[in-house]
């Protein structure tokens, strides 16, 4: 729970799964007890920011002792609500939505995939993982039997409303969306538009600006 009645930035909420990634790593090479100042060497940010963000969520340091990594970790993947698992579909089984669906590491995270869904018949029928590809004309039976949390869109842009829009009326509470264009979705409904080529053109401005031109 956040501390206080506001709502927490947009950019903390940003640099929450940075901290998660970095402290993990800690905890994991058994370092047990860091401050705000060696985080900060990591992670590119001041001691200072690193304080005020973790201070949205209550006081977790103590102060000439730093954080205990363990316990920090434990508050960090509670806030994310990494202590939680979330049942997935995607839509689109195409590249984007095989690789997804063949990244184990999500299931190490809690992010379980039931099934994936298109509209090419040479497809359906066809299992990744043993994870069936079913029709997607399927996707409202499928979804009132079986109850998901976040629906994985990656098909093309035209297509992207609308089964997103199929998704959320079949009980889906989030959106990661891979289709290159931003989903709108109801106030309830929590969306993560995910644009691969803004990584691209942010690394061309930096290329540019690197060479002075």
């Amino acid at each position: 729970m956040a501390k206080g009645s506001g709502r927490i930035s947009e950019a903390v909420i940003r640099r929450l799964p940075r901290y998660y990634r970095y402290v993990r790593e800690l905890m994991q090479n058994g370092v047990t007890r860091v401050s705000s100042a060696e985080l900060s060497k990591r992670m590119g940010l001041t001691a200072s920011q690193i304080r005020q963000d973790f201070n949205c969520f209550g006081e977790f340091g103590q102060q000439g002792y730093g954080y205990n990594v363990e316990e920090l970790y434990e508050h960090l993947t509670r806030i994310l609500g990494l202590d939680k698992k979330y049942h997935l579909i995607i839509i689109g089984a195409g590249n984007i939505g095989q690789a997804i669906a063949n990244y184990t590491d999500f299931e190490k995270e809690g992010f379980i995939i039931d099934s994936l869904f298109d509209i090419n018949p040479r497809l359906i029928g066809l299992s990744i993982r043993g994870i069936e590809i079913r029709d997607v004309e399927q996707l409202g039976t499928f979804l009132q039997d079986h109850p998901i949390d976040i629906a994985v869109i990656a098909t093309p842009k035209s297509k992207a409303q609308e089964v997103a829009d199929n998704a959320v009326k079949y009980g889906a509470k989030a959106i990661w969306n891979f289709a290159p264009v931003d989903i709108a979705v109801p106030a309830d409904v929590a969306v993560e538009n995910v644009h691969l080529s803004d990584s691209l053109y942010t690394l061309s401005f930096k290329i540019r600006e690197l060479k002075g031109e």
